[in-house]
């Protein structure tokens, strides 16, 4: 994932999968925490709800992705991972998402993706 390119197409992807990817947090004993959110762009920011255990996650450890699987069988995920901060709190907690690298991954081998280091098929969009 290097190579940046405008937020803007990482906007355009997200759109094309879907306002509802998974969100991965990370808990206080380093196993991911993993739920289905919905999303929405703010300017170069991603707005999304927050339960009880992704809010505390966010506040000790602000790293996290959001993942949304393939449209089509054989076709690419997309990854986003960003620095996420809580507005809020209780119910009413959200979780606003700074976009730091973004890629479009799929298993097999491209050589393009093995010239940049990738053992996948990986099409870099931001960071």
């Amino acid at each position: 994932m290097s190579e940046a390119l405008p937020i803007d197409q990482l906007r355009a992807e997200s759109a094309r999968f879907g306002n509802h990817p998974y969100l991965l947090t990370q808990g206080g004993d380093g196993r991911p925490h993993a739920v289905v959110v919905s999303i929405e762009w703010l300017g170069d920011r991603i707005l999304t709800n927050a339960g009880t255990r992704s809010a505390a996650n966010v506040a000790a450890r602000p790293l996290l992705s959001l993942l949304w699987p393939p449209i089509e069988a054989g076709g690419y995920s997309l990854i986003i991972d960003g620095d996420g901060y809580l507005i809020g709190s209780g119910s009413d907690a959200r979780i606003s998402i700074t976009p730091t690298r973004g890629v479009l991954h799929r298993p097999g081998t491209s050589t393009a993706s093995a010239a940049r280091g990738c053992g996948s098929d990986c099409i870099p969009l931001l960071g």
